[in-house]
C-alpha cells in the first residue's frame, strides 16, 4: 500500500502533467476541504471564547463527541446546525464562496473574526489544546473537550 506522501506526490505529478482528476474525486476533495475549514472555524471561535467542547455541546444541544467530530472535519454541518452553533457561541457565521474555494468564520457580533482581532491561537497553542483535549478524553467516559 502506498503511503499518503507517495499518493499525494503521484496526484501532484498528474496535475502538473495536465491530467485532470475525475470530477467526482475533485468534488469530494472540495467537500472534505470545506469540512476541515468549518471545523477549524468552530474550533477557533470556541477557543477564543475559552469554552470546552462539552460546554459548546451543551449550549448548542449537541454531544461532546459530535462537537469533536465536527472540529476534526469529520462531518459537514447543516445550515440549521451552523445557526445553532453561531447562537451558542454568540457569533455571526460568515461563509464566502469563490470558484472552488471557501472561507468560513464565526465572527463577533460586531463582525470581527479572531484573525482580525488578533486573538487567533497560534499553531502551537492549537496543538497544545488538542493534546490537552486528547488527554482529557483518554478516559472515554470523562471526555470534557
Amino acid at each position: 500500500m502506498a503511503s499518503h506522501a507517495r499518493w499525494k506526490l503521484a496526484r501532484d505529478e498528474k496535475v502538473a502533467q495536465g491530467i485532470a482528476e475525475d470530477p467526482e474525486v475533485e468534488r469530494r476533495r472540495e467537500e472534505i476541504s470545506l469540512a476541515f475549514d468549518l471545523g477549524q472555524a468552530v474550533y477557533d471561535r470556541r477557543t477564543a471564547l475559552g469554552i470546552s467542547q462539552t460546554e459548546l455541546a451543551r449550549r448548542a444541544g449537541m454531544t461532546q463527541p459530535q462537537v469533536s467530530k465536527l472540529e476534526l472535519g469529520g462531518t459537514v454541518p447543516t445550515v440549521p446546525l451552523l445557526a445553532r452553533l453561531a447562537r451558542a457561541m454568540e457569533a455571526m457565521f460568515r461563509m464566502e464562496l469563490f470558484e472552488s474555494s471557501a472561507r468560513v468564520a464565526f465572527a463577533d457580533l460586531d463582525g470581527t473574526t479572531p484573525e482580525e482581532a488578533g486573538t487567533e491561537p497560534s499553531a502551537t497553542e492549537r496543538a497544545s489544546a488538542a493534546e490537552a483535549e486528547a488527554d482529557a478524553g483518554s478516559g472515554r467516559t470523562a471526555a470534557t473537550g
